[in-house]
């Protein structure tokens, strides 16, 4: 029986049918990029953008994206999409970032925003679902940034995620997934992953959804006890204890059982009310608060501080499709990732020439200026 053999281009045009793309922005059309891209004028003295590519890349035109321009800046612009829910789907938000100008200070992070956001007057108070990427400030911080917004609260991963230093384009990629999982990739490698539950700062939520549990759930548990259970009866089998002192702990009393259980098996008579708190929010709160679920996705920006400009934004992206956000980065970043390095190489093989250039020539300047005043001597020598 032959086997029928799928071309590679329909692989690919299925896993594109396939994937579920709600932005991407790669800047291939020249100027028209100003059409998708709110410059936000909340402050008169925000930063401009412009279209480049920079002082050097792996190809003039594929590499172009949005770049900082000013030093000391404050920078906010925003591109809105259509707005869609991520609830039982993978979210992945991958991009590229350049520090040409070999970062001292400032941010390289995304932000996703509610599809109801301001985009005019965006700026550091405008809400938004998550912030991911890099950041880097002196010799301290160096980090990436993966910061989840619930019940008007931010909250980080407590992990710290190092982030690129040097001036070349990075691919960052960022995956959550519904089942509470989540991973980190710097250029196409897993660098952190782990559980939501687990690697977010979550004491304020608990706090929270502790208060409101303790308010509600635990009165009407002590309520419906008499409803809901048989009554309680003593256990005949027990004994007091032979080291049982009446004078110090009173007189001994015998353990109470009781039937049926309480639902979910979880009893609050008998039981600490703190620990059976813990159990209940255990099995509640993130099932019914998923911090990974955002209902109203509709619009990706950059709002963040440089205090030196040069910063190249580019290859955005935001699908439901783990593959798909894989064979973009190849395609993109993948492509002129060895070129970019290439070209600097290059380019600083010339600068090491022209600056021996300089100084041989400053050398030959000086031994001729020597000779030149030699000379002179002789010739007013001669006159004398």
């Amino acid at each position: 029986m032959a086997v029928a053999h799928v071309p590679l281009w329909a692989v690919c045009m299925l896993r594109v049918a396939l994937a579920t793309v709600y932005f991407q922005e790669e800047f291939l059309d020249g100027e028209r990029w100003r059409n998708r891209w709110v410059q936000s004028t909340n402050d008169s003295q925000f930063g401009h953008f412009r279209l480049s590519s920079g002082k050097f890349y792996g190809h003039k035109e594929k590499d172009k994206g949005l770049q900082t321009t000013q030093n000391g800046r404050f920078y906010a612009i925003s591109a809105r999409f259509k707005p869609f829910s991520n609830k039982g789907k993978t979210l992945v938000i991958q991009y590229t970032v350049k520090h040409e100008q070999k970062m001292d200070c400032g941010g390289g992070y995304v932000k996703i925003f509610p599809a109801d956001v301001d985009q005019k007057n965006l700026n550091g108070k405008s809400q938004y679902y998550i912030m991911f990427g890099p950041d880097i400030c002196g010799f301290d911080i160096k980090k990436v940034h993966v910061i989840l917004h619930f019940k008007n609260q931010y909250h980080s991963n407590k992990k710290s995620i190092r982030c690129k230093v040097d001036g070349f384009t990075h691919l960052y990629a960022l995956i959550l997934r519904p089942d509470l999982t989540y991973e980190v990739k710097i250029d196409g490698q897993s660098i952190e992953s782990g559980n939501i539950e687990y690697d977010w700062n979550l004491t304020s939520l608990k706090k929270m959804e502790k208060s409101s549990v303790e308010s509600k759930d635990w009165d009407q548990a002590e309520g419906d006890k008499s409803q809901d259970w048989e009554k309680h009866f003593l256990d005949a089998s027990a004994s007091k204890p032979s080291d049982w002192n009446s004078e110090l702990e009173g007189d001994w009393q015998g353990p109470m059982l009781q039937k049926p259980p309480y639902q979910d098996g979880l009893k609050p008579e008998g039981i600490d009310k703190d620990v059976w708190l813990h159990q209940k929010m255990k099995n509640s709160y993130l099932t019914e608060y998923d911090l990974s679920e955002f209902e109203n996705i509709g619009a990706i920006g950059l709002e963040l501080w440089q205090v030196r400009s040069g910063t190249i934004f580019d290859n955005f992206l935001i699908t439901d499709d783990e593959e798909y956000a894989e064979n973009f980065g190849k395609a993109t970043w993948g492509e002129t990732k060895g070129p970019e390095r290439e070209m600097d190489a290059i380019q600083a093989k010339e600068e090491v020439k022209k600056a021996r250039e300089e100084d041989e020539q400053e050398l030959l300047m000086g031994r001729f200026g020597g000779q030149e005043n030699t000379f002179q001597r002789y010739h007013r020598r001669d006159e004398l």
